[in-house]
């Protein structure tokens, strides 16, 4: 059997463990493992595996992601997401669907705080989702709301699959969250767009619109300073320079603490909860990150990625028609697996790739940062994507009184939104790299 043979064995080998649910570090790490003894022998492989772990979990740069994970857990269990909806819900009740938009922008606010889309979606959705039902929204709009509102947690900073593809690909962190921004809130006006379509068009989806009084909005504005203080100091000092993204999320850490504490919402047992969610799903990530190292140096050994950069480069055909193509491979690949680990997975076999191409005559790190926006917004859009979509799962286990394939039938309006401005991202690098080229 040739190496590229084994190479493409293995892979097929960890898309089926992944299909019958074998947890995603093992449906790497397995594969991995018996392809690199295939290539090399036993002993490679010990020695591989020596200094391969400790070289992966020992970067200091990882140490980002456990700190805004640990600060997304206190605003968490530490109450600040009511607040962020209540306020959304009195700017926007005016207009009819006005509920479901101020989900989408609740998710969007939290997400930036949080960095989790699963926490993200889960916190706000058990906030917003009893009243929506409550006032008549239908379960098909609340529902899909909810969970393509929570999605903007993948793009949006401090989110950890950003993190994640800044670090594999050796990309400045802060200049990736800059880059996020633009395609984040063209995301966002998608979603609100797509609600006012939706309940144009089927006005028995949404009740009547609700107009909150001034002094409701204010009201309801003043208890959002917790949030826009933590984004204010920790985002305003890493972009004014103060200090790293590293830094940063221990500064937000020790803010969004001292905020929960003053606002009596932190007890021993929230304490405790925040720590543990923060090392389990550290762990998990880490897990991930030794298993999909496993399996992309067995790749490495096969010479797959070499030989699928070739093959790309004397393609006769457009650049953009690649990248499009490599998007359409995301959503697919996005049936079996989570985000994270199609960003440790595919990352380091495709990025030499498209860095080796020509588009538009951009440099390489502008390249980087907008192939990274790409992967994200691909991310995001499987977040809600037919037959998985986790976002959709877990709003199905908040809203057991509405069938799964409802809240499918809700998203589609909001996936094609996702489709239009993924056609604008590629054809427009501007719109990932303006921001940086403005304030960098």
């Amino acid at each position: 059997m040739s190496t590229m043979s084994i190479g493409l064995t293995l892979f097929a080998g960890m898309l089926v463990l992944m299909a019958v649910r074998v947890p995603i570090a093992i449906s790497m790490f397995v594969p991995g493992a018996l392809g690199y003894i295939a290539l090399s022998g036993w002993e490679p492989l010990l020695a591989h595996l020596k200094g391969a772990v400790y070289g992966r979990v020992s970067v200091y740069d990882l140490s980002v992601i456990p700190l805004f994970m640990l600060m997304g857990a206190f605003a968490v269990h530490g109450g600040l997401s009511k607040a962020l909806f209540d306020f959304a819900n009195a700017l926007l009740g005016r207009f009819r669907g006005g509920m479901a938009m101020a989900g989408v922008l609740a998710c969007a606010a939290f997400g930036s705080i949080s960095g989790s889309t699963v926490a993200t979606t889960a916190t706000i959705a058990q906030v917003a989702y009893p009243e929506m039902r409550r006032i008549g929204f239908s379960g098909r709009l609340a529902t899909a709301a909810l969970a393509t509102g929570g999605t903007m947690g993948v793009l949006l900073p401090p989110s950890v699959t950003l993190m994640v593809y800044a670090i594999l690909t050796e990309q400045n962190i802060t200049k990736m969250f800059l880059a996020a921004y633009v395609p984040a809130l063209l995301a966002a006006i998608g979603y609100l767009l797509a609600i006012a379509v939706v309940v144009r068009l089927q006005p028995d989806q949404a009740p009547a619109a609700q107009a909150a009084s001034g002094a409701e909005v204010l009201a309801a504005a003043l208890k959002v300073w917790p949030i826009l203080t933590i984004f204010v100091v920790v985002f305003g000092g890493i972009y004014g320079g103060l200090f790293t993204a590293t830094e940063g999320a221990a500064i937000g850490n020790l803010l969004t603490f001292a905020i929960t504490l003053v606002r009596r919402e932190m007890n021993r047992e929230r304490l405790l909860a925040s720590i543990r969610t923060t090392a389990q799903t550290s762990g998990m990530i880490f897990l991930i990150f030794i298993g999909a190292d496993m399996i992309n140096a067995s790749l490495a050994l096969s010479q797959l990625p070499a030989q699928l950069g070739d093959v790309v480069s004397h393609l006769q055909i457009s650049p953009v028609v690649v990248m499009a193509g490599i998007m359409v491979f995301y959503i697919i690949l996005g049936c079996v697996m989570d985000e994270m680990s199609m960003i440790l997975l595919t990352v380091p076999t495709l990025f030499p790739v498209v860095m080796g191409m020509d588009f538009f005559g951009l440099g390489a790190a502008d390249k980087a940062l907008w192939f990274g926006i790409l992967i994200l917004t691909v991310c995001e859009i499987g977040m809600i994507f037919p037959p998985v979509g986790l976002n959709v799962y877990i709003m199905n286990g908040l809203a057991k009184d509405v069938p799964m394939v409802e809240t499918y039938k809700g998203v589609v309006p909001f996936l094609v939104t996702d489709a239009i401005r993924l056609a604008l991202l590629i054809g427009f690098p501007v719109l990932s790299l303006w921001l940086v080229h403005r304030l960098t």
